[in-house]
């Protein structure tokens, strides 16, 4: 924080760089620097066989990415520094990546990560009330986690299902038309250990699992059909086709 001179002949100072406390930055407090010689074989091994699916091995950085959020639970400096070097890049140049996208955490996520989309239609249709009633039914800690670990709780954005609003996502699989009541009744379940299906997609499995999957390994879990609920606008299509609706053509007279 250097001085330097005002208008009125005063010394002032000026902060130089990212104040400490800014939030969103991956400089959480236990947040692990480096890897023991165990876990960095076993990442290194893993790494080995996502960068040969790419020409580039810098085109392999975003799956890099879920393969250390998988092991932390979050992007970490001993994370970034180990894609750095398997892939000959700088850190800024991982952190520039890893900062744009909302999926890399900064700070330890629970075994479920509890997403309430608050998006405009979702909000309209009760996301807002679904997330303030979670926050405190679940008496989250600063971190938007609940005291076992079991739960972290955020805000998402739009998932291109507002024809299921209000939708919640946990690890990433859809949870349609929910209510602060079956909000809170899913939360206890997870918490339990109690199978939870979502609504449509494949079963649950931790969130960490879930990030491995994403790096781009097996997916084990079972596709059993899980479809979910057509939407209104698909009810809404097959209505109109059933009645010999149309759009209106381009000059306004409908056909």
């Amino acid at each position: 924080m250097p001085p330097t001179a005002g208008t009125d002949g005063n010394r002032v100072f000026l902060q130089l760089g990212r104040p400490p406390e800014e939030p969103n930055q991956f400089n959480h407090p236990d947040a692990p620097r480096a890897y023991s010689d165990e876990v960095r074989a076993r990442l290194e091994a893993d790494a080995k066989e996502i960068i040969a699916r790419y020409p580039q091995p810098r085109s392999a950085i975003i799956p890099l990415l879920h393969l250390v959020q998988a092991e932390d639970s979050y992007i970490t400096p001993a994370g970034m520094s180990f894609i750095a070097e398997v892939l000959g890049m700088t850190g800024a140049d991982v952190a520039g990546v890893a900062s744009f996208y909302s999926m890399y955490r900064r700070k330890p996520t629970g075994e479920y990560l509890v997403g309430v989309c608050t998006n405009t239609l979702c909000a309209v249709m009760g996301g807002d009330a679904i997330y303030d009633a979670l926050k405190e039914y679940l008496d989250v800690n600063d971190e938007q986690t609940t005291a076992d670990g079991k739960v972290t709780l955020e805000r998402i954005e739009c998932n291109a299902a507002c024809d299921c609003a209000p939708v919640m996502m946990v690890n990433w699989e859809f949870f349609d038309q929910q209510t602060p009541e079956s909000a809170r009744d899913l939360t206890d379940a997870l918490r339990s250990g109690a199978e939870v299906r979502p609504s449509r997609g494949l079963p649950l499995t931790s969130f960490r699992e879930t990030a491995r999957v994403l790096a781009g390994f097996a997916d084990g879990r079972p596709d059993d059909g899980q479809g979910g609920p057509a939407g209104p606008t698909l009810a809404g299509l097959r209505f109109a086709q059933e009645h010999g609706m149309s759009a209106p053509d381009s000059d306004g007279s409908a056909q």
